[in-house]
């Protein structure tokens, strides 16, 4: 069994063959210790023609994997490599159902590494209402009652659309978010998660952990993201 420990973390970075990654920072992960692991390496690196530079070597399908992604990387360098990988555990010979993908990043409370699992997520790409699985084949818009996407185009605002009316925008700034979430918090909603792709993965790490402090009990997150130019 391996076991992530405070070894890891030095100088709030994560070294790999003397190549650095600066980690993505949260004020607190509610995981700090996961065991049973192989890790994955997401580089910033100026020197590969889209700044990033994937190692992946010492996978095992079969253990929880710990992907660690460069905080200084964009979501349009960093997801299609995460994407990469998703698939490559799900098409793997040798699969353990238990096993699960997290995000590694630093945790401040503790001066610790903190763990955001995303297991189950799928990342699609285009606009707003690309998330929503049957819109192809919506002509009357009252199906999208109930239907709430929350946009997030830069690092401090988001819009939270009513996507039966997307006259319906409402700019939030990300100190209000969490307030704004509670409001929504409805059984009859269902939430889309949209981001930029221009946003930075510290940006998308930093939104992620507002909305699980937000505490949705009521409506549903959609595992699906998506991510636009």
């Amino acid at each position: 069994m391996k076991k992530i420990t405070l070894l890891l973390l030095i100088f709030l970075v994560l070294s790999c063959n003397k190549k650095v990654i600066e980690l993505p920072e949260i004020n607190h992960s509610d995981i700090a210790e996961i065991q049973d692991v192989s890790a994955a390496y997401l580089f910033y690196n100026e020197t590969q023609p889209d700044s990033v530079e994937l190692n992946r070597k010492n996978l095992i399908s079969t253990t929880n994997w710990l992907v660690n992604v460069d905080k200084r990387l964009t979501l349009k360098q960093a997801i299609p490599h995460i994407k990469f990988l998703q698939e490559k555990k799900a098409n793997g010979a040798h699969k353990n159902e238990n096993a699960k993908n997290y995000f590694t990043c630093h945790d401040t409370s503790r001066n610790n590494l903190g763990f955001l699992e995303f297991t189950n997520l799928e990342y699609t790409e285009g606009g707003i209402f690309s998330n929503y699985e049957n819109y192809s084949k919506v002509s009357d818009l009252r199906s999208l009652k109930n239907q709430i996407s929350i946009n997030f185009n830069s690092s401090n605002i988001a819009r939270i659309l009513n996507m039966e009316s997307d006259s319906a925008s409402q700019k939030i700034v990300k100190s209000e978010l969490i307030n704004r979430l509670k409001q929504i918090d409805s059984s009859k909603n269902r939430i889309y998660l949209v981001f930029n792709s221009s946003l930075l993965f510290q940006d998308y790490i930093s939104f992620k952990e507002l909305i699980s402090k937000a505490d949705i009990k009521n409506a549903k997150i959609s595992n699906k993201e998506s991510i636009y130019n």
